[in-house]
């Protein structure tokens, strides 16, 4: 799929019978040629960036080298985006639109444009935002778009002469597009689709996220394929799409439970799988390492059973009494956001909402002990270790909330590693294994301490509402629902925020699913590399 070589998308298409008419966002409202739009590889329908709950990275508009599947088409539920390698003839094509574009919006539209000074300079500008094949490390790709211009002149590409006196080695030819409507600019999907190098159920249920998650999913998938199936893999059953089992052990009775998955680069591997003195004994943790989602969403592990969550898992519906759900993914340093939008508040129902630690109890209010912070929605109170303080006004359906957390750096590398886990032992569940460790909340409490400098602050439909906690309690920190009765809250952790808060240097917790990722693996590769002599002992 990284190699696109059929029909130009710059070519205006007959209709076939099996493509969808092209349509509106999910906003509904018409196409913007001044921003950032993808089309939908499945109904052909336009996207605009802000609109997409995916983290897509830098891009421009009319890019052409790409796949996309809007939530409403993803098998999954969520939006899939894999940006792969352009034809040169592609930049060229989205070099000149955008040119196009940017002339016509300054009142001053032109048709042609120099190859040295517009079209060159553009696409190495925006080299990284326009194809996934890497930058060349010297300008002889310069070349290779004078080449593409000249071959496909009259064809893709219209021309001029230029009359101005030009510098030796400088093209005597502006260039244009052929069919200069850039409206008509698209991904080729409807060749790739006949080709069969485009399989949008397949791609749907193996991808998901910006590419670097798409290529990282592949990888791990590839590895743990490979060869023969060993006996700790057998007859354990596919994961679904969002990455979760939907039954799980719920952390009770002070313990924890973690997913795990086969680690491809345990050391070891083969010889444990060929040894008879492990037959009948538990797996080695080491052999196994944490799932860490791709996406930050409500975790379905990390809730009170008796709330619902939604189908995308980006929203929760209570039940009966307070009781909590927390996100997949934590903080522990720098300032993070996220929103937060009530859905539906039936009358006696109310909601606490912020940041709470992996030690805070799930079936209390959040906010109810020393490791969780909140804003409720009646009258407006702010809650920490159940002691209730007017902050601001209230919320109800309809409000958009914003949580914002900022923690110091402490300079300590180990304090922000995750635990690796592969010390903890493996117990199986629903044929899925998961680490089980001690909760530790006794010990935590221990340790409570205030951090300096550390705040959380609320804000609602945009307006801050100023500091609502100081000097909050040292830790890592999740984003936090606490529901009473039968509201609903619905989650956006970014990257496009309904209301960006201004004036505020932030990251949205969007971020911490790629960071999570690499912090995992820095941790896991620690563990194997400090532990070899004991793991070599234990196989042999």
């Amino acid at each position: 799929m990284d190699k696109i070589d059929e029909d130009l998308p710059s070519q205006p298409k007959a209709k076939s019978e099996d493509v969808k008419e092209e349509g509106n966002c999910y906003c509904g409202k018409e196409r913007n040629l001044n921003s950032v739009e993808l089309l939908c590889a499945s109904c052909f329908k336009w996207y605009h960036e802000l609109c997409i709950g995916q983290q897509l990275g830098k891009l421009v508009p009319f890019m052409l080298s790409y796949v996309f599947l809007c939530k409403n088409c993803s098998p999954s539920g969520l939006e899939v985006f894999k940006k792969s390698q352009a034809q040169f003839s592609h930049l060229c094509i989205t070099a000149i639109a955008n040119l196009l574009q940017i002339s016509t919006k300054e009142g001053k539209p032109r048709q042609y444009f120099s190859k040295e000074r517009e079209i060159i300079p553009f696409v190495d500008a925006h080299w990284e935002s326009m194809t996934a094949m890497p930058r060349r490390a010297t300008s002889s790709w310069h070349a290779t778009i004078h080449k593409t211009l000249s071959k496909e002149r009259g064809s893709t590409f219209t021309y001029q002469e230029t009359s101005e006196p030009l510098n030796a080695g400088f093209d005597c030819y502006y260039y244009g597009l052929v069919y200069s409507d850039v409206q008509n600019i698209r991904p080729p999907y409807e060749a790739l689709i006949r080709s069969g190098h485009l399989k949008i159920s397949e791609f749907g249920l193996s991808g998901g996220g910006n590419q670097t998650s798409a290529r990282r999913g592949q990888k791990r998938k590839a590895d743990q394929g490979a060869g023969r199936r060993t006996r700790s893999e057998l007859n354990v059953p596919k994961l679904p799409a969002h990455g979760y089992p939907m039954e799980h052990p719920f952390n009770k009775d002070g313990y924890r439970y973690i997913l795990a998955e086969p680690d491809p680069h345990a050391p070891f591997r083969q010889e444990f799988d060929e040894s008879n003195d492990w037959a009948g004994k538990p797996i080695p943790g080491w052999l196994y390492r944490t799932l860490c989602p791709t996406y930050v969403l409500l975790a379905l592990h990390d809730r009170a059973p008796q709330l619902k969550i939604s189908e995308d898992r980006l929203a929760v519906t209570g039940d009966k009494g307070y009781c909590m759900v927390r996100a997949t993914h934590s903080v522990s340093k720098g300032s993070w956001y996220w929103e937060c939008t009530i859905g539906e508040m039936p009358d006696n129902s109310a909601t606490r909402i912020g940041w709470a630690q992996c030690f805070a109890n799930l079936q209390t209010p959040l906010g109810f002990d020393k490791f969780g912070y909140s804003w409720r929605s009646r009258k407006g109170t702010k809650f920490h270790e159940a002691k209730g303080y007017h902050f601001s006004d209230g919320y109800c359906e309809g409000d958009v909330l914003g949580m914002m957390i900022i923690l110091p750096d402490s300079h300590n590398c180990e304090k922000y590693r995750p635990p690796t886990h592969k010390d903890k032992p493996l117990v199986k569940f629903k044929s899925y294994l998961y680490y089980e460790e001690k909760d530790g909340t006794a010990e935590a409490l221990k340790l409570v301490k205030p951090m300096a400098k550390s705040k959380i602050l609320f804000f609602k439909n945009g307006v801050c509402q100023g500091e609502a906690f100081t000097d909050i309690n040292d830790g890592t920190y999740y984003p936090c629902i606490s529901v009473f009765k039968s509201a609903t809250v619905s989650v956006n952790f970014g990257p496009n925020f309904k209301y960006p808060p201004e004036g505020y240097d932030y990251n949205p917790v969007s971020n911490r699913a790629d960071e999570g990722i690499v912090e995992q693996a820095v941790a896991d590769m620690l563990y194997l590399v400090e532990n070899e002599g004991k793991l070599r002992l234990d196989v042999f």
